[in-house]
């Protein structure tokens, strides 16, 4: 059902301002980048390229902050989930909630645990479908694996048990059999680094003895015989792998123990003894050649706290679009909070300078301000309530669990899909470099549920609203509303502010301009568009209309470009 209500009373470039409107407290804030998530607690980040956007993985602290009422420790053993986002411009992320690890791996029965830091990879087959790979560390002891056709699944288990477990030939003796790194070297073979802890009672501080690499079968889902020891100095935990210029580049992060050993490594060359907690690399040729492989040095130094919050971490480096960034965590989101919780940590990301002919990762220092937009966001396609640069006041529910639960504390295993924004009164979006294009939009319509009021703003979320719309319905509706194209046009800072707001749920919103000369609306209707459709885990439905519930419209315009939205279609 969709209501178009064209309430030009309501819209006004200059409406009253209340003063008095509390708006909900921004914990990121509006100028800086970092962390990637505003609400959402994630840790051991890994990052994948599909389609035109960067999708990132990480390990669901909040998960565990729920579980412990928002207060207290992180101990890490009821993280049971992965969180997903996704963006295109390195500075807007869309939230497409959590991977339910201990569902889908149920029949391991008591052999599962937890899952954290994640390592993600992708192929196509010959056929041309793509295929997925998702590792995980189950607690300290074992690795496990997902697979999916999509980067957002649906996921499944191919396995009956852990991939790697202590029984695993090669693998003994690991204190930790954990975080895994995984790889696709040039000639499509697969590979997976692992492992950490403190010292074997053979080992030493400088060779901890617990770091491991293994080539992977065809199948990406079990070793293609026995691990070896990978000689990495005051190895700790992090195992990350990348292949640059035809060689193999392994990342770790090393532990706080003394360096007093430091002068007895004979391949150190001119590198001083790493920082406590810092992040080095080494490259090679032969990765199960132990022998040949070279260590590069320190690329983060441990630097303290310096307002970032973070003593140990987890790296991924990731290129998209040309450019080298580098992913990690900090607990700064917890910090500005000042909830009494400890040690929930939040995805940031800097970027990072890297000769690929060399393999060299120059050193870099870890930021508030992230990084910088690659291109605009364009508002003339639908663009999910879930994607934001920062927000306030702002959880999660699940599409299919609102008419059964009205409040669900999401971000646990059951926002798993086919999420939309719960607001508040008060509670705000904000996204960044929106282009209007030249001449500007004249149209805004919201896909939202409930009672409330809603103001656009533009620049400042304390500015006057430049359009409004009020709204009342039980169902999921479209409203469609007129707005002033001279005020709606350039890149602009938006933000969507629910003033009033009673069992709202955000889901959508999109706007448009036919007679536009910059960016134009592609509608969906347009003739001449090939339309297709999917349930919201992405499986293609058959037949050319959907049958019922949310689906996933999308449809290639007669210029190539492709549009997206998400609907509810009606039986």
């Amino acid at each position: 059902m969709k209501t178009n209500l064209l309430w030009a009373a309501a819209i006004s470039a200059l409406p009253l301002f209340s003063d008095a409107q509390t708006l909900a407290t921004e914990y990121k804030t509006t100028s800086n980048g970092n962390p990637i998530s505003p609400c959402v607690f994630c840790a051991d980040p890994t990052a994948v390229e599909h389609d035109g956007r960067l999708y990132v993985y990480g390990s669901n602290d909040n998960q565990q902050f729920v579980k412990n009422g928002k207060k207290g420790e992180n101990n890490y053993g009821e993280i049971k989930s992965l969180v997903v986002f996704s963006t295109a411009d390195m500075v807007n992320w869309t939230f497409h909630g959590t991977i339910d690890v201990g569902k889908l791996c149920s029949s391991w029965g008591w052999r599962f645990a937890a899952s954290w830091a994640p390592s993600i990879v992708s192929r196509t087959t010959s056929n041309g479908t793509h295929e997925f790979f998702l590792y995980f560390a189950n607690s300290g002891g074992s690795i496990g694996v997902l697979k999916a056709s999509s980067p957002t699944g649906p996921w499944s288990s191919p396995l009956s048990a852990p991939m790697i477990d202590s029984n695993t030939p090669g693998v003994k003796p690991c204190n930790w059999i954990f975080d895994p790194g995984v790889v696709i070297d040039d000639n499509g073979t697969g590979w997976i680094a692992f492992g950490g802890g403190d010292p074997q009672s053979t080992g030493s501080n400088l060779w901890p003895g617990n770091s491991r690499i293994a080539k992977l079968k065809t199948s990406m889902t079990g070793l293609d015989g026995s691990a070896v020891k990978l000689p990495a100095p005051y190895l700790f935990e992090a195992s990350e792998l990348n292949m640059m210029n035809g060689r193999f580049v392994y990342t770790y992060n090393t532990s706080w123990s003394n360096r007093d050993l430091w002068n007895n490594f004979e391949g150190r060359g001119n590198h001083a003894a790493p920082s406590s907690c810092s992040m080095c690399y080494m490259v090679t040729d032969t990765p199960l050649n132990p022998d040949s492989w070279e260590y590069r040095g320190e690329y983060v130094p441990n630097e303290g706290n310096f307002g970032m919050g973070w003593g140990n971490n987890h790296t991924h480096l990731q290129k998209f679009n040309g450019t080298y960034y580098l992913f990690y965590h900090s607990t700064m989101l917890e910090q500005a909070m000042n909830t009494g919780a400890s040690g929930f940590r939040s995805i940031g990301v800097d970027k990072a300078t890297v000769n690929e002919s060399t393999q060299t990762i120059n050193k870099m220092t870890l930021t508030k301000t992230g990084v910088s937009a690659i291109r605009n966001l364009n508002p003339y396609e639908q663009q999910q309530a879930e994607t934001m640069f920062t927000c306030g006041g702002v959880s999660y529910e699940d599409f299919t669990n609102i008419t059964k639960v009205t409040r669900i504390n999401a971000l646990g295993n059951d926002a798993s899909q086919n999420l939309q924004v719960s607001m508040r009164p008060g509670s705000w979006i904000m996204v960044r470099n929106v282009d209007f294009g030249t001449e500007g939009a004249n149209k805004l319509t919201l896909t939202v549920k409930g009672t409330g009021k809603l103001e656009v703003r533009l620049g400042r979320k304390g500015v006057k609203a430049s359009a409004t719309v009020e709204f009342s319905t039980s169902t999921m509706t479209e409203h469609t509303v007129e707005v002033d194209p001279a005020v709606f046009k350039g890149t602009r800072v938006v933000y969507f502010v629910f003033t009033e707001a009673e069992n709202v749920q955000f889901d959508a919103w999109q706007f448009s301009n036919s007679d536009a000369s910059g960016i134009k609306s592609q509608p969906m209707t347009e003739a001449g568009t090939r339309r297709e459709f999917f349930s919201p885990d992405g499986r293609r439905l058959s037949g050319h209309q959907p049958t019922g519930g949310m689906v996933i419209e999308q449809c290639t315009d007669a210029q190539g470009v492709r549009h997206v939205r998400k609907r509810i279609s009606h039986k």
